[in-house]
């Protein structure tokens, strides 16, 4: 098929935008509504969100799916529907949790069983299409486009949608939610309209599942990035439940600062994203595995240098800190996006959906324990140690080991092999 060119990646992007807007409501907005407005336990909305990744384990089922038939668009769209579909199950499910009923619980788990589903669907389909539709050079920049938008679409939802439901009512929420569903319904089928040509006929059908996978397995580069990914995202979202807590803990930081530094950190994301995406570009594959490598060797640096600002408290240069974080954080997660389609599309052309969803689900399950793992050795070492310092600290030195292993990962010839076969 013909490259898609920069302005059918864009559209492509309003994708990401649309699950992003979707997903914040899930993941942000009923967290806070959960503990706040409904004063239940906050273990209650964590473990549903865990849940939804749990689900995304699916993902591979998704993007073989979409081998199969080599026509994604119905696959974002259908995956886009069930995601809204679950969305506003939970909410509606939010007055029956009130009462503590089984049924309330029943419902919630199913509305996030939806929501993990069409987000395994829309976003593993959505990758395979861009994977199998550019060309090597364009991948970085595809990335980083797809990424910023989600990120737009999460910022501009969470904003509009935070101004829209006060005051507060269960039935405002449902239906400022219900509006937001149908607008990622719509853009999702406006984005993907006439996007695809007719598939060209495969060399042979698309084998079933199982042997997809044992194909997948048997494959040294898929093997061995499908662990990169795992390592380096798990050490991506460790510090996501626990970064805001250190510096309130550990810098006395007010609410409203903590706030603004997580700001700081998605300002130095979106900056490294925008730097992966241009200079990915230049050199193909083997410029991404310089960028992925690069990207997290400094997230390991900083990791290791907040471990130390742990212990120097007030007076560390956490702002400048935390900013340095986040730009090694989005170089290394573009470039790393980018040399997954690389990957995907090495092989035989009409299997990028399996490979997407195979990575996919690694991410998923690196996102579910990063979080517990991140926050649950935080509160362990204190209790082992008594120490504030010392618990954030190993931490922190944890996450940074962990972004050392990911770049000797990103480096093996297994993977880095490939990828600048591909940029040839």
């Amino acid at each position: 098929m013909k490259p898609l060119g920069w302005p059918g990646i864009v559209r492509l992007g309003l994708v990401q935008s649309a699950i992003g807007a979707l997903a914040v409501l899930a993941t942000s907005l009923l967290n806070r509504v959960m503990v706040v407005e409904y004063a239940l336990p906050a273990a209650l909305p964590a473990g549903l969100v865990a849940w939804h990744y749990a689900v995304q384990l699916s993902r591979p089922a998704w993007g073989h799916g979409s081998d199969r038939t080599q026509r994604r668009g119905g696959w974002i769209i259908g995956g886009m529907v069930v995601l809204a579909a679950g969305t506003q199950l939970a909410v509606a499910a939010l007055p029956l949790l009130a009462t503590r009923s089984a049924g309330g619980f029943a419902l919630a788990v199913l509305a996030f069983s939806l929501i993990g589903a069409g987000v395994g669907a829309a976003g593993t389909s959505l990758l395979a299409l861009l994977a199998a539709r550019t060309a090597p050079a364009q991948r970085a920049p595809a990335a980083a486009i797809a990424w910023i938008m989600m990120v737009f679409g999460i910022a501009v939802t969470a904003g509009v949608v935070g101004a829209l439901i006060d005051p507060f009512s269960p039935a405002r929420l449902l239906r400022v939610t219900a509006v937001v569903a149908l607008a990622a319904i719509t853009l999702t089928a406006l984005a993907v309209w006439r996007i695809e040509t007719a598939p060209e006929a495969p060399a042979a059908p698309a084998p079933p599942l199982a042997a997809a996978l044992r194909t997948i397995a048997g494959d040294p580069a898929a093997r061995r990035f499908t662990a990169f990914v795992f390592v380096s995202m798990l050490a991506y979202s460790m510090q996501d439940l626990i970064l805001e807590p250190f510096a309130g803990l550990r810098f006395g930081m007010s609410p409203g600062q903590s706030t603004a530094l997580t700001g700081v950190q998605h300002g130095g994301v979106l900056l490294g994203m925008i730097t992966a995406g241009l200079g990915g570009s230049l050199r193909g594959g083997a410029g991404l595995r310089r960028w992925i490598g690069g990207g997290c060797a400094g997230s390991a640096a900083a990791m290791a240098a907040l471990a130390f600002g742990a212990q120097a408290g007030p007076g560390w240069p956490l702002v400048l800190n935390i900013a340095l974080l986040g730009l090694a954080n989005g170089v290394f997660a573009v470039a790393a996006i980018g040399a997954m389609m690389t990957l995907a599309s090495a092989g035989r052309p009409g299997r990028e959906g399996v490979r997407m969803g195979v990575w996919g689900a690694a991410q998923a399950i690196a996102f579910a324990l990063g979080g517990l793992i991140g926050a649950g050795g935080v509160d362990a070492l204190r209790a082992l140690t008594g120490s504030i310092p010392a618990a954030f600290g190993l931490v922190f030195a944890l996450e940074a080991a962990l972004f050392v292993a990911a770049a000797w990962l990103a480096w093996r010839p297994a993977v880095a092999g490939p990828l600048v076969m591909r940029a040839a």
